[in-house]
């Protein structure tokens, strides 16, 4: 049948259109409001009569001052939805979330200054949306969310049968879509996430529940990988036309000995496709300007910000060129190695969430035989990233300044590379990040991050992340970015002794 408004859609498919059903229901949502908005006088609206609820049923009459209040804060939507038109689809309503999952959800956002969580449905069935806000570099970017109570197993939270026909519509699309499985109904204040494309595939089988895997809980370190991901992913969607003409033109900078482009000349690339159009560039010119007997035993790198070191977890690029200088390296008597400068004013300009992907990229290069060495000293701040082989040459590959999108040079004079090998002489003899080992040198710059007060937890948090994997959670759309090194340096990170 078709209903003369939203609101009249909604109480039919609810079962709380009979007049009785709806002023229980009504001074339910008043009490709740009330506690909710700290306002007493919410909880008074209790009931109306049957003539007012059939004229706001009709769209002829609608609710006014503390009534609407509570309409709109028990219905998910404005008093103006409520009275327009009914769709002319089916309406498919996912289960009304507990107050404490509300709640939940506004944490969320105090907890993590780039989230701006909305469950509520702008348009019904459809899900809310969740707004992860770029700081330097990233975009910003938004991912439809829907939200469902969940019950507590073992191994995982489920969302039981009672939601299976709103799941099996929520995921039909095949937008970027999460799911976030909700433990407030049980007195619990996490919230677990799950890609809505990994839900899809299994609502295709007969199966009577969905159960999200323990391990997307989402903390710290959940959130910092979508944060990550689904920005770099979005944006490089974005610019994959662009990207694919510029790569195009690529080939003659490269050739040359010297090439350098600013971020003015390529304004219809987002920030994200800037850096990755750098990064391949600085890789390309790197592997291209090494000689046949070349070694690239030790690189400086400027990534400093949480945002950068995306890049070296998601970038296939960067990914390669770990391995070219593990390749290249092999036999040496020395280890390759990469220093950093992240200056105390980096640590305190970050969020935690910004200080574990830092972390995780030192994690990743080390896992892949590189030693990691870091000053704090600011001076040092500003040096392009550079490529140091033993006989002093120096090839500059930065793709992470301010206002260029790469500048490549190859230096052959000895005196000017001078400059350059005392940098890595400072990071190498100074490093906070001391240790004979990676999971010692890993957890003093985990102290120096901030990182350090529980490291067992964190350990332990890799671990059971990473023995999992990230499949269901991180879903890379884009060719250009790869998620199996987050795994990777998950894994790498949980086989260290909690002790250590």
């Amino acid at each position: 049948m078709r209903h003369p408004t939203l609101l009249d859609a909604i109480l039919h498919k609810r079962g709380w259109r009979r007049h009785e059903v709806f002023v229980a229901q009504l001074a339910s949502a008043g009490a709740r409001a009330a506690k909710h908005y700290e306002n007493p006088r919410l909880a008074r609206v209790r009931s109306v009569t049957r003539t007012t609820l059939g004229r706001w049923c009709a769209g002829t009459q609608e609710p006014r001052g503390d009534a609407a209040t509570v309409v709109e804060f028990w219905l998910g939507h404005t008093v103006k939805e409520l009275l327009g038109p009914a769709p002319e689809r089916e309406l498919v309503l996912a289960r009304s979330l507990h107050d404490a999952s509300l709640a939940a959800a506004h944490r969320l956002d105090i907890r993590f200054d780039t989230s701006f969580l909305s469950v509520a449905a702008p348009v019904p069935g459809t899900g809310g949306v969740w707004h992860l806000d770029g700081l330097r570099i990233l975009d910003g970017t938004s991912v439809s969310v829907q939200m469902y109570e969940a019950s507590l197993q073992p191994d995982s939270v489920v969302i039981g049968p009672e939601d299976l026909e709103h799941l099996r519509y929520f995921t039909r699309s095949t937008r970027r879509a999460l799911l976030l499985g909700s433990l407030g109904a049980q007195g619990a204040d996490d919230l677990y996430a799950l890609d809505a494309a990994h839900a899809r595939r299994q609502l295709a089988m007969p199966v009577q529940r969905l159960p999200i895997p323990m391990p997307y809980r989402l903390d710290e370190l959940t959130y910092a990988l979508l944060w990550a991901c689904l920005n770099l992913d979005d944006s490089l969607l974005a610019d994959d036309g662009t990207l694919h003409t510029e790569l195009e033109r690529l080939d003659f900078h490269l050739d040359q000995g010297r090439s350098a482009a600013a971020r003015t000349a390529y304004t219809d690339l987002s920030q994200v496709g800037s850096l990755w159009l750098g990064s391949h560039a600085c890789a390309a010119f790197v592997e291209r300007h090494l000689k046949a007997g070349d070694v690239s035993p030790v690189m400086w790198s400027r990534a400093q910000f949480g945002e950068q070191a995306a890049a070296w977890l998601l970038f296939r690029e960067r990914h390669s060129l770990l391995r070219f200088m593990r390749d290249r390296s092999s036999g040496l008597e020395s280890d390759p190695g990469c220093a950093l400068c992240v200056p105390e004013s980096a640590v305190h300009g970050s969020e935690p969430y910004e200080r574990l992907l830092l972390l995780l990229m030192v994690a990743l290069m080390e896992s892949h035989g590189l030693t990691v060495w870091v000053c704090t000293q600011e001076d040092y701040a500003q040096l392009p990233e550079f490529h140091l082989t033993p006989d002093r040459r120096v090839i500059v590959a930065d793709w992470l300044a301010p206002d260029a999108v790469w500048n490549v040079e190859s230096v052959d004079a000895r005196g000017a590379s001078d400059a350059f090998a005392q940098a890595v002489h400072h990071a190498r003899t100074g490093t906070i990040a001391e240790g004979a080992t990676p999971a010692e040198r890993i957890r003093a710059f985990a102290e120096y991050l901030g990182l350090g007060q529980d490291w067992p937890r964190l350990v332990e948090r890799c671990r059971e992340l990473g023995g999992y994997g990230t499949a269901g959670l991180l879903r890379a759309r884009n060719r250009l970015i790869h998620t199996g090194e987050i795994d990777r340096v998950l894994r790498f990170l949980g086989e260290f002794d909690l002790a250590s």
